[in-house]
């Protein structure tokens, strides 16, 4: 090969990573970021309400301004809102990970990707709770126990469904604007 037929066929095997991949538009890719992301998730809210567990009792501990640990329970939804429909609330976490798994095979970039595995590790992280933590399947209490006084008591799982939700709301809002002008 010579070496101006071996610098084109080099100049067309590479790409420039500014530029979109044509090969790769649209291809549906692997969920594995996805189910690493919530599988990280869930053990990093199961080691920490264990910690909390074993480490809180019924006094609060104070940590800095107005952040303090405060070990609570809750068997109702987000806020403490309704309390006692814990299996209802679980039913939902589970078809709710069950969706975004079926879903996040067809997400084609990084970010729907990471908002999704956020999502579905949080509400692994409390279905947990709902289903190991009480006396029959579902009707466990959600461990909480991150405290700023004034916001509800919350736990990691909690913080990765809120952050998987703005990171999807401002993926909607500015992500298909970019993508449509690529």
């Amino acid at each position: 090969m010579t070496d101006d037929a071996e610098a084109e066929v080099l100049s067309a095997t590479q790409t420039d990573p500014s530029q979109p991949d044509s090969t790769n538009e649209g291809r549906r890719t692997s969920p594995a970021l996805t189910a690493a992301i919530a599988a990280g998730v869930v053990a990093i809210d199961q080691v920490t309400k264990r910690l909390a567990l074993s480490n809180l009792g019924a006094e609060p501990h104070h940590v800095i301004w107005t952040l303090q640990w405060n070990l609570t329970r809750n068997s109702g939804m987000a806020f403490s809102r309704a309390q006692g429909i814990g299996p209802v609330i679980g039913i939902a976490a589970l078809l709710v990970v069950v969706w975004l798994a079926w879903t996040s095979r067809m997400l084609t970039n990084q970010i729907t990707r990471l908002a999704a595995g956020l999502i579905a590790g949080g509400a692994l992280g409390n279905l947990a709770d709902r289903v190991f933590r009480g006396g029959r399947v579902l009707h466990g209490s959600v461990v909480d126990f991150i405290d700023f006084q004034w916001f509800p008591i919350f736990n990691v799982a909690d913080m990765a469904i809120d952050i998987g939700g703005v990171i999807f709301v401002l993926w909607t809002i500015f992500g298909h604007r970019r993508a449509g002008t690529a």
